[in-house]
């Protein structure tokens, strides 16, 4: 794993605690801020933040159809917060064009505004014991997910919070920031499946 190559959108958000994370594990965390940053990377993660500016900047900075490309080809991308916003197929009134690629419904700040904040042990059976400790700001939930859709982690009896649709993972909170590396782990798991010869089209 010491020379995988990850990439962390760096446009906006918790960016850093993704690539310290990624670091600790031992991949090659890299910030992603224009399309040549994306290049021979084999992970992105798009981190939480304001949904409306990430998708702003992407489309600013001509990063939403190489990134589109990159999901297509069959490389990991982990959206977290925001960036499950800017996987889902629908996501509410964000006037940008998003990435659109996960088979989901999802309904931005679900539990309400910054203040409604909370943490939550999570049962996640792909992670085991023991619980995950979910942090959710200003947090989405999927309220739909399509056929190819496994849901990973509920909460509140049925809202779905975490998802993955093949090389495409996406959590309404923020495993950033809990010195929990397990969801990292799983990605990386994810990545170097990916990576195998014969995963990809």
């Amino acid at each position: 794993m010491g020379e995988t190559r990850i990439g962390v959108l760096a446009l906006q958000g918790a960016f850093i605690e993704h690539v310290r994370a990624l670091s600790c594990l031992g991949a090659q965390a890299v910030e992603v801020r224009l399309p040549r940053d994306l290049e021979g990377l084999r992970g992105l993660v798009i981190p939480g933040g304001e949904s409306t500016t990430i998708a702003r900047l992407m489309n600013d900075y001509a990063l939403t159809p190489p990134i589109k490309a990159m999901i297509e080809e069959g490389i990991p991308v982990w959206g977290t917060c925001a960036g499950m916003i800017m996987l889902a197929q629908n996501n509410g009134s964000i006037p940008y064009p998003t990435l659109a690629a996960m088979d989901a419904v999802v309904e931005r700040n679900a539990f309400g505004r910054q203040v409604d904040s909370f943490e939550a042990e999570l049962r996640i059976a792909a992670l085991g014991d023991p619980p995950f400790r979910g942090v959710f700001i200003r947090a989405p939930v999927f309220r739909k997910i399509g056929a190819g859709v496994k849901a990973l982690a509920e909460i509140d009896g049925g809202s779905i919070v975490a998802a993955q649709e093949a090389n495409l993972l996406a959590t309404a909170f923020h495993p950033e920031l809990t010195d929990d590396m397990r969801f990292h782990q799983y990605f990386l798991r994810m990545v170097d499946s990916a990576s195998k010869p014969g995963k990809r089209g």
